[in-house]
């Protein structure tokens, strides 16, 4: 999004299409200046076949190609454009760079969104500020006010995708702790939010099961994604592990406390909120990898069951202290030039 937002400051009247994953436009549907063709992944190269035809009559100056699967790679190749650019190789994955005419300038340990504004920088872009500004209908605000009701509350979104071997997400006893201790001692409630999967549902039961019942508000299952952005941006503030809602709640300008264990939170925590991830990656590196975080290639994940299990819940504490302390502090003094 910061990237789409630059690129309309330096070019009001360009049109811009971003084919984007069905799911990934729920979220997004209403964003200004964007023309959406949606692409639904489950139906394999029939479906890029239908985009193909959808946009058969369109030439487009430049493609920029962001997304890194063999999956994205495969559908550019039924797409006419000028220029086609993608990743330099050292952060390109999957051979992207076989499918791309120009590459990035190289960017070493560079943050995910770093990466996509780089491809604002190619084009000549040079204000490249932050800006989000996503559409949240008031219908999703009056969908948020039902679950939340009018009591302060943090946002907890506890699972990750269910992706093979993605071993992100932390402990039930983790998260009721730091539910107990947002209630007890600031007097927040926390609202879980998450899909409709079968693990999802369960994980939320387990977390509620070891909770005063007034201290939470189990929401997994019950939202729209639109519902979750308008949650997320009135709450005080958003827990999650390395999944889409931490990134919502950066987007929202939400602070927002990560959870890091199996990724690298300096190339993939919520950007604005890096300083308040908890970080177990160096010691989930040094315990599952025998090495050390600079021994190891950026962006290496740590594929091991225990990992997170590193993340103490008094660091998570802590973390919230600090963060929910630092909100205060902007609250009353307003946002410094460097925020």
């Amino acid at each position: 999004m910061p990237t789409v937002r630059a690129l309309q400051r330096q070019w009001p009247n360009a049109r811009i299409t971003w084919i984007i994953g069905k799911g990934e436009h729920s979220l997004l549907a209403g964003l200004s200046g964007v023309e959406f063709v949606v692409y639904d992944k489950s139906t394999g190269l029939s479906g890029m076949r239908a985009i193909w035809r959808e946009l058969a009559d369109t030439r487009f100056d430049v493609l920029l190609h962001m997304q890194q699967a063999i999956r994205a790679s495969v559908l550019s190749l039924g797409l006419k454009a000028n220029v086609r650019v993608g990743y330099d190789k050292a952060r390109a994955k999957d051979a992207q760079h076989w499918f791309t005419q120009h590459q990035l300038v190289p960017h070493p340990n560079a943050h995910v969104l770093e990466s996509f504004m780089d491809f604002a920088r190619l084009l000549g872009v040079e204000d490249d500020r932050l800006e989000w500004n996503l559409a949240v209908p008031a219908v999703a605000y009056d969908e948020a006010s039902a679950i939340s009701g009018d009591a302060p509350y943090l946002v907890i979104n506890p699972c990750s995708n269910a992706r093979l071997r993605n071993f992100r997400n932390w402990s039930v006893e983790g998260y009721a702790s730091v539910i107990e201790h947002a209630w007890v001692q600031h007097g927040l409630k926390s609202v879980l939010t998450g899909g409709g999967s079968p693990l999802e549902r369960e994980m939320g039961e387990h977390i509620e099961a070891l909770c005063q019942p007034d201290s939470v508000i189990n929401a997994i299952g019950g939202t729209s994604l639109k519902g979750v952005l308008a949650l997320i941006d009135n709450a005080r503030a958003v827990i999650a592990p390395d999944t889409g809602p931490a990134h919502m709640g950066n987007a929202m300008g939400t602070p927002t406390l990560g959870l890091y264990a199996t990724t690298n939170p300096q190339r993939a925590a919520p950007y604005l909120w890096r300083d308040f991830a908890v970080n177990a990656y160096p010691n989930a590196v040094r315990t599952y990898l025998h090495k050390s975080v600079d021994e190891v290639s950026w962006g290496q994940r740590v594929r091991h069951a225990d990992a997170m299990d590193l993340i103490k819940a008094d660091d998570v504490i802590a973390k919230l202290d600090a963060l929910l302390a630092h909100s205060a502090a902007q609250t009353t003094t307003g946002p410094s030039d460097e925020s």
